[in-house]
C-alpha cells in the first residue's frame, strides 16, 4: 500500500495544503519547527487517529481555528480507499470511503505505518513501559482481536484498581466484585499475553537475519518475554487463564493491603538478547542502537506478513542519529520495497547516493514546495 494524496486543513501550522506522493521514498527537507514533524504526524493519525506526540487532538487544531482536516487517498491491492478525519472541539470523526465509522476498532488497520523516530532508538535500553506500548501500538493495527482484547483489559484493570483502593481504604469490605473483575482480568490478561507471544515469534524472526547483516553475522538477536505471570511458557490461552486465577488468589491480601493489581500483561517487558547476554544492560550504544534498527524494520515483514501488504514507514530525522553504515543498511533495506517518508534538515551524501530518485518537499512555516516542480 502506499499513500498517494494528502490534504490537510488547519492542522497544526498547515493552513491549506494538497500534496502528492511518490509511492518509493519522499524527502522532507526543512530547519527545525517548519513542520516537517507535523507532516509525519498527519500521516500518522490519519492511521491511527490518534497522535504520536500527544494525548490531546485539541492540540492539532491550528490555534486560530476550531476545526481541522486531515483526508487520504491510500491506493491497496482490493483498489483506491479514501479516509477522512475531522477534528473539533467536540471530538473526531473518521471515515472510510466518505462512510462514518461508529468506532475508531473499525477504523484503524486502513492504513498501516511504522514510526522510527530518535527516541526509538530508547526501545531497547528505556523503560518496560516503552517496550509494552510498542507492542501494542503496532500489534494493535494488524490484529483486531489483540487490540479488541487490550481495550477491555485496561477498562477492567482500572476498575478493579478503584475496587481494591476502596477496599485497602476500608470503604467496603464486600470481595465477591473483586472476584467478577478478577475473571474478567484473568480472561483477557491471557489472550493478551498469548497473542504477545505470536507477534514477538514473528518479529524476532525478521529482526534476526536483519541484525546478522548489520553485524556481518557476529551477533545473534533474541527476544524473551518477561512476564508477571509464572510458569506461562508453552501454554494455551486456557492454562493461561487457570494460571492467572490461581497465582491471583495468592496475592490478593497483597494487592488489597497496596490497593493496586500486581499481576498482568501491564506489568511485563521484554529483553533483547545479543548471544544470549541482554543488550539492555550489557550492550554498548552502538549494539543498542543497531537492535532497535533491526526491531523496527523487522515489522515492515511483519505487517506484510499479516496483511499481504507493505506498511507505510515514516523517518523522523532518523538519519542524522545513525552512523554511515547504519545509515547505508536502513536505506538499503527501505529502498524500493516500502514508501517512505523521511524529515531531514538536508540530505547527507551518503543518503544522496544510495536513494533512487527521490521526490523532495520543502517545508518553511507550513508551506510546502516541490522541488522540479
Amino acid at each position: 500500500m502506499y499513500l498517494s494524496e494528502l490534504e490537510l486543513k488547519n492542522f497544526r501550522n498547515y493552513q491549506s495544503e494538497t500534496l502528492k506522493f511518490s509511492p518509493q521514498i519522499n524527502v522532507l527537507i526543512g530547519q527545525n519547527a517548519q513542520g516537517k514533524t507535523n507532516l509525519l504526524e498527519s500521516i500518522y493519525f490519519l492511521a491511527m487517529a490518534r497522535s504520536h506526540r500527544t494525548t490531546t487532538d485539541k492540540e492539532m487544531i491550528n490555534f486560530q481555528e476550531n476545526i481541522a482536516l486531515i483526508k487520504g487517498i491510500v491506493q491497496k491491492q482490493i483498489g483506491q480507499v479514501k479516509l477522512e478525519i475531522n477534528l473539533s472541539n467536540k471530538g473526531k470523526k473518521a471515515k472510510v470511503n466518505y462512510l462514518e465509522q461508529p468506532k475508531l476498532s473499525q477504523y484503524i488497520g486502513q492504513l498501516n505505518v511504522i514510526l522510527f523516530a530518535p527516541e526509538d532508538l530508547a526501545l531497547v535500553k528505556g523503560a518496560p513501559a516503552v517496550r509494552r506500548r510498542f507492542i501494542d501500538m503496532e500489534y494493535g493495527q494488524i490484529d483486531p482481536v489483540y487490540l479488541h482484547a487490550l481495550a477491555n483489559y485496561r477498562v477492567i484493570l482500572r476498575q478493579r484498581n478503584k475496587y481494591l483502593k476502596d477496599l485497602q481504604m476500608k470503604k467496603i469490605s464486600d470481595r465477591v466484585y473483586l472476584d467478577v473483575l478478577t475473571e474478567q482480568l484473568a480472561d483477557f490478561g491471557a489472550k493478551i499475553i498469548f497473542r504477545r507471544l505470536e507477534f514477538l515469534k514473528q518479529l524476532e524472526k525478521f529482526a534476526q537475519n536483519l541484525h546478522a547483516q548489520i553485524t556481518q553475522g557476529k551477533e545473534h538477536l533474541t527476544f524473551e518475554y518477561v512476564s508477571s505471570l509464572k510458569n506461562f511458557e508453552n501454554k494455551s490461552v486456557d492454562e493461561m487463564k487457570k494460571l492467572f486465577m490461581q497465582q491471583f488468589s495468592q496475592i490478593t491480601n497483597k494487592e488489597i493491603f497496596q490497593g493496586t493489581t500486581l499481576l498482568g500483561p501491564h506489568r511485563d517487558d521484554v529483553r533483547f538478547l545479543l548471544n544470549d547476554k541482554n543488550v539492555q544492560v550489557y550492550g554498548s550504544q552502538g549494539q543498542q542502537r543497531t537492535t532497535a534498527l533491526s526491531v523496527k524494520l523487522a515489522e515492515i515483514d511483519v505487517m506484510k506478513e499479516h496483511t499481504g501488504e507493505y506498511p507505510i514507514l515514516l523517518l523522523d530525522d532518523v538519519l542524522s542519529e545513525l552512523d554511515g553504515a547504519r545509515q547505508t543498511h536502513l536505506l538499503k533495506t527501505i529502498q524500493d520495497k516500502v514508501q517512505t517518508f523521511l524529515t531531514t534538515p538536508g540530505l547527507s551524501d551518503v543518503a544522496r547516493q544510495l536513494i533512487n530518485e527521490p521526490k523532495i518537499f520543502h517545508i518553511d512555516t507550513g508551506k510546502v514546495t516541490v522541488e522540479d516542480e
